[in-house]
């Protein structure tokens, strides 16, 4: 299945540890999405940058450090794959492509 989220100014992204929620980190600020649906439970306008490669969770990962992938400035792309190998995560500074590996047919 693939899903595209409209999110600008993406700085940084990356999942839980139970890839339950993706963590966005853009340039007005933070959202996290439950994956699977895709839809926002969380949205936080202040800025909080990453920080040494880690950024803060909101919402219901309130407060959880998690190592982020971060945007390449100079090719406007970044790439995440979750941890267990489940979405890959095509980003630009426009939004977000995601694959989901898993066929709901299965």
């Amino acid at each position: 299945m693939n899903r595209y989220l409209h999110i600008g100014g993406i700085v940084a992204v990356a999942f839980d540890s139970t890839e339950a929620y993706l963590l966005t980190i853009t340039h007005s600020g933070r959202g996290v999405f439950r994956t699977g649906t895709w839809e926002r439970v969380a949205r936080d306008y202040e800025l909080a940058y990453p920080e040494k490669g880690v950024g803060f969770g909101i919402g219901p990962i309130e407060g959880v450090p998690l190592p982020v992938a971060g945007m390449n400035f100079n090719t406007g792309e970044m790439r995440l794959v979750s941890q267990s190998g489940r979405y890959v995560l095509e980003c630009e500074s426009s939004g977000i492509s995601i694959t989901d590996t898993v066929d709901p047919n299965d």
